[in-house]
């Protein structure tokens, strides 16, 4: 993203580090641990962050909330980016970049037990700009208060979740969103988060729809989930060995 191109990344709501091994192997360029509606607990995370760390993939993570604790924790492990939910307010976006950061930028308390092992010696020194911190935009009240999150100093950028959004503003919640009043609300988003020269991230359901969001300008886009990939795999080789139509 860096240098102008596009992420896909891979999203894990199973608690498996050998799924989240065969993600990180499959060319994604980051693999996302869910720790707030994937099954995943700290302990196993720990395991899937050591996977993905067999290879060049970068590894993120979704916290449960905005809460320093885990995020902190998570970043100690070893997750080079934090993804989270429900910033609705300037004050929550600088609350989560404090979390993040080192001080004097930040209130993250020192002591990258893995991280250092990870990413090497270096990394106190590195980790206040390398870490991805990415707000969740994900309900009318943050959609309408974005300006404000956008201009928060060190934020790396937003991820859009679609199915809050449609939520919050009156429609069935639902990757890959069709509702006019939710279409042009991500529009609106990502125009803004253009404005500010930051990263933009949705989440989304299907590669046609993921490849449609990387043409309208999104920089980091998300495939579904390990289990929707194999709830999907298994319901279609069902159907192709019973002749259906799949």
């Amino acid at each position: 993203m860096e240098q102008g191109g596009k992420a896909i990344n891979a999203w894990c709501s199973l608690p498996n580090s050998f799924s989240a091994e065969l993600l990180a192997h499959a060319g994604f360029d980051s693999v996302t641990i869910d720790l707030q509606h994937g099954l995943v607990d700290y302990q196993t995370a720990v395991t899937m962050l050591q996977a993905i760390s067999s290879t060049e993939t970068t590894p993120l993570c979704r916290v449960p909330w905005l809460e320093e604790g885990i995020i902190m924790k998570m970043l100690d492990a070893g997750a080079y980016g934090v993804i989270c939910p429900m910033i609705n307010n300037g004050e929550d976006a600088e609350r989560f970049v404090r979390a993040c950061s080192y001080a004097p930028r930040g209130q993250r308390s020192f002591g990258p037990t893995r991280a250092t092992v990870y990413a090497g010696a270096d990394y106190p020194a590195k980790a206040n700009d390398t870490i991805l911190k990415l707000a969740m935009i994900e309900t009318l009240q943050a959609f309408e208060q974005r300006e404000a999150i956008l201009t928060t100093p060190d934020l790396s950028g937003i991820y859009i979740g679609p199915s809050d959004l449609s939520l919050s503003m009156g429609h069935e919640p639902k990757l890959d969103p069709e509702a006019p009043p939710v279409v042009e609300a991500i529009e609106a988003i990502l125009a803004s988060v253009k404005a500010q020269g930051l990263i933009a991230g949705i989440h989304c359901l299907s590669p046609a729809y993921a490849r449609q969001m990387h043409e309208k300008g999104f920089d980091l886009v998300t495939l579904a989930s390990d289990a929707r990939l194999l709830s999907a795999a298994a319901s279609q080789g069902i159907a192709a060995i019973r002749g259906e139509n799949t």
